[in-house]
């Protein structure tokens, strides 16, 4: 998540993901010409199985329940305005859209699926 950097944390993996953004929008003015889209899609926290082994753990740890847990992951993200992390299934359904003809059009473009902890303009 290039655009939001935590000091203490993230500064080496944000960078990392700002050095992808720029490389595939020049990737996508390369290739787009051939008929290949280049297209980003940026999850946030995704409740995956192993994500909620990671809340059952940190509640144990803080003597919480898994929702104590799930709450301790959503603040060290600065919150997420949603209230939830995303379902497996919305990012599938995302990735789905914009792998089909209906999204033909799209290139060099990313897509932030993460119950709005990072603002987009």
């Amino acid at each position: 998540m290039s655009q939001l950097p935590l000091p203490d944390a993230t500064t080496a993996y944000a960078a990392a993901k700002a050095a992808l953004s720029t490389y595939s929008k020049s990737l996508s003015k390369q290739v787009s010409p051939h008929g290949v889209r280049v297209v980003r899609v940026s999850p946030g926290w995704i409740e995956t199985e192993a994500s909620l082994d990671l809340a059952t753990r940190l509640a144990a740890d803080h003597g919480g329940d898994i929702e104590h847990g799930r709450r301790m992951i959503m603040e060290s993200l600065g919150g997420i305005p949603l209230g939830r992390p995303s379902k497996p299934e919305e990012a599938a359904s995302l990735v789905a859209f914009l792998a089909s003809d209906r999204a033909g059009s799209i290139t060099g473009a990313e897509y932030v699926i993460d119950g709005g902890t990072v603002p987009t303009a």
